[in-house]
């Protein structure tokens, strides 16, 4: 026990292969989403890659869904169910191309985030604080992991059970494999081969993309506000060693009141630009997906009438996904909001000091 005890206490020094294992346990999954749709930022020293053409292919994609469904919508349904059916898919159309344009509004931001990261995690040398970073790393992918597996599940269910469910259609001398998104006549006539084909393949890269837009933009939110929890909490067991120092700290009082403020600072100024950089996508999650909720809920029992079982189970599944996703929009969102009050716990935390050193303290805490 004590032998653990001390070894937490211990002054370390990363090598670079520690380094990069641990920005990865930060940011790797985020990579993983944002890279393929054009999406991760590019390091400062790194040349430009030709991101363009691939965001042109991905707003292509989206927009191959959305207008020829809107024109289906308007121009061929008439009953009112079937138009309200198609309210949900448009509506996550129209999310996924506002968010999408947000990530690449904000790239800088994203990448001033990732590059923060980095050198939080460059600069860390004392084992306990690295053991907190770690543990707030780990539970930052595990919320990417399940957000992303929900969103890939109702895509799954969305995209692919339901065209095997319903299997080929046959009808006038044609046979066809329904679409998931309708595509209007007034375009082109997809129920003749090869063009069914041609199109459902690329709705379902379209619908893959759609998906992974939203579970790249919550694993942002996830990861950065999670990193901000973890950095906040090693302030607080810099806090703990601040009459007393400790290794790795200065060996003045006044050395060690500076470093806390400069870490002070740092979270708050990364608080206020992941707040910059995901304000816009957070609201428009919230209120697309409210609305979808709502929507898939009446989808839901609609559905249960007709004893459609499929799809049942694939709207009550794309249901979850749309809830957790504001639950974890919501409580990021809460975190965030609470590390606003750490003023005032960090002030407090400092009292057994002299009244200059409190002056010096709180002109400081004033010009954050």
């Amino acid at each position: 026990m004590e032998k653990s005890k001390d070894k937490a206490n211990q002054k370390f020094y990363l090598t670079d292969y520690e380094y990069q294992k641990n920005v990865n346990l930060s940011i790797q999954y985020n990579r993983w989403l944002l890279k393929p749709m054009g999406l991760w930022p590019n390091s400062y020293t790194s040349k430009d890659y030709p991101y363009w053409l691939i965001n042109i292919v991905c707003y292509c994609l989206i927009s191959f869904l959305f207008i020829p469904c809107t024109l289906y919508l308007f121009l061929e349904i008439e009953d009112f169910y079937g138009k309200l059916k198609q309210f949900g898919p448009l509506i996550f159309c129209m999310m996924a191309f506002v968010k999408y344009y947000y990530l690449i509004f904000h790239k800088t931001d994203i990448r001033e985030c990732v590059e923060r990261i980095k050198w939080d995690w460059r600069n860390i040398t004392y084992a306990k604080d690295r053991e907190i970073m770690i543990m707030y790393a780990n539970f930052g992918r595990k919320l990417v992991m399940v957000c992303t597996f929900f969103m890939y599940s109702g895509f799954a269910f969305y995209y692919i059970a339901i065209p095997i469910s319903v299997g080929r259609v046959k009808t006038d001398n044609l046979t066809f494999v329904p679409l998931v998104f309708p595509f209007s006549r007034f375009i082109v006539d997809t129920r003749y081969s090869p063009t069914n084909e041609i199109v459902f393949s690329i709705q379902l890269m379209a619908g893959a993309l759609m998906h992974g837009i939203t579970s790249a933009a919550c694993s942002l939110v996830a990861t950065f506000a999670v990193h901000a929890c973890g950095q906040m909490q090693v302030l607080m067991n810099w806090l703990q060693h601040l009459i007393d120092g400790r290794l790795d700290m200065d060996e003045r009082l006044d050395g060690r009141i500076a470093d806390v403020i400069r870490q002070h600072v740092r979270v708050l100024k990364f608080l206020a630009l992941t707040e910059k950089t995901l304000q816009q996508i957070s609201f428009t999650e919230f209120l697309g997906c409210t609305l979808d909720i709502c929507l898939v809920g009446y989808y839901v029992i609609m559905e249960s009438k007709s004893n459609d079982v499929t799809s049942v189970i694939t709207y009550i599944i794309l249901l979850i996904s749309l809830t957790f996703n504001i639950f974890i929009f919501c409580y990021i969102g809460e975190i965030v909001a609470e590390e606003e009050n750490w003023r005032d716990i960090v002030h407090d935390r400092m009292v057994p000091i002299d009244g200059k050193q409190k002056a010096f303290l709180h002109f400081n805490h004033r010009n954050v």
